[in-house]
């Protein structure tokens, strides 16, 4: 359009010449209009087109206005009705609700419920683990010092961070007995392990017990949904850190290294027994079997000694005389056996004679090589059988030139 034209601005005219334009008053929408295209669209959807040159449709009829009307209807009926088909997926469970009350528990596939609101269905999917935090939030270091300070039974405060890990075994309880389940578990998890720490000792939860702490955990804290009736099952416990407070940690690395100490001074100690102890038990079995022995052998010999003398006594009641000659010369024998030097006492004057038997010994068994050995002459058993006082003069010279 020109701009010199006197009608810009103003908005065109219709064939009636109205102002029907853009840029016009234009008043309200007109319902007749609307009408005229609502009956003509409805007519072209169940074939019913008006042929060419027909007169303009006058006003909605009763009949129209309540074929419509049905229509409208049918289309939401049946859309409601289609909203109570529902799928279940693997591995879930659906609890229906009618009229918020219980109604059934629907295994995986296809279902039809009666639309809202007069049945609902909630899934939950009973494979799904799960999974809590106490005492930190997404990493260790992220502590929460409210849950994760806890008190152990020797009076000592530790920081204890532990994740758990759960599954739900029972949907219908899982909705219904409890209003918020995850929440719940948090604080049945916590109140659980306050329970067990508050029966375990310092060094067992620092070093030893971990896992024995854990697992008494979960029992507690499955006894307590158990009781509850929440229908979660805990699948596992998990310590992820165990410490003293900050405060005081560097007081009770004092108190560890001096335990430490202890235990190997312990240690030693038990190392330096396991030494001396055996073998001082060694010892004494040794000198236990020592003295039995010497006690078997001094019976043996007491025994065999009474055992002879009773022999020598049935001997010496036959022939008294022969067993005492027998007995005199036995022991002379064993003495002299014995020794190497020998004095003879006579009884005439009274004078000591020694007999130097080494000597001769020595001499009879090393003989001078060519050397006859020496012959006595018959005088000197003579004399020396009458014992007179040349036979005792020569034993008294040889008696000097050996000395």
């Amino acid at each position: 359009m020109s701009l010199n034209d006197p009608n810009w601005g103003r908005g065109s005219r219709g064939p009636d010449g109205s102002r029907g334009g853009p840029g016009g008053n234009q008043g309200p929408p007109d319902l007749d209009e609307l009408w005229r295209n609502f009956n003509r669209r409805l007519a072209e959807l169940f074939g019913r087109r008006r042929g060419a040159g027909a007169p303009p449709p006058s006003g909605p009829t009763g009949w129209q206005f309540g074929g419509g009307a049905g229509l409208l209807i049918l289309i939401v009926l049946a859309v409601w009705l289609a909203s109570g088909f529902y799928v279940v997926q693997a591995g879930s469970r659906a609890v229906v609700l009618t009229f918020g009350r219980y109604s059934e528990q629907t295994d995986p596939g296809l279902h039809l419920r009666a639309p809202w609101p007069i049945q609902r269905h909630e899934i939950v999917n009973l494979e799904q683990v799960r999974s809590l935090e106490v005492g930190y939030r997404n990493n260790v270091r992220a502590k929460v010092l409210k849950e994760s300070l806890m008190l152990t039974d020797d009076e000592n405060i530790v920081d204890l961070q532990f994740a758990v890990q759960y599954t739900v075994k029972d949907a219908r309880d899982y909705v219904f007995n409890v209003r918020k389940p995850d929440e719940s578990a948090q604080q049945i998890a916590e109140t659980a392990m306050r329970e067990v720490i508050g029966k375990s000792k310092m060094d067992g939860i620092l070093y030893e017990n971990r896992e024995e702490i854990a697992k008494r955990a979960a029992t507690v804290m499955q006894q307590i949904h158990d009781r509850y009736g929440t229908g979660i099952a805990i699948s596992t416990v998990t310590i992820q850190a165990a410490q003293p407070p900050e405060q005081v940690q560097a007081a009770f690395d004092d108190a560890v290294k001096a335990g430490q100490d202890r235990e190997r001074q312990k240690n030693e100690g038990q190392a330096y027994a396991n030494d001396v102890i055996p073998r001082a038990r060694g010892a004494a079995s040794r000198l236990l079997q020592e003295a039995d022995g010497y006690k078997q052998r001094v019976i043996a010999n007491a025994e065999g000694e009474a055992s002879r003398f009773k022999q020598v006594l049935a001997e010496y009641s036959k022939a008294p005389a022969v067993t005492r000659e027998r007995i005199y010369i036995e022991t002379l024998q064993q003495i002299l056996s014995s020794t190497n030097k020998i004095l003879l006492d006579y009884r005439g004057q009274g004078n000591l004679l020694y007999l130097p038997l080494d000597k001769l010994m020595q001499s009879a068994g090393s003989p001078v090589e060519g050397a006859q050995p020496a012959r006595p002459s018959p005088q000197e058993p003579a004399a020396s059988e009458g014992g007179g006082p040349r036979s005792r003069e020569s034993l008294r010279n040889r008696d000097r030139a050996d000395r």
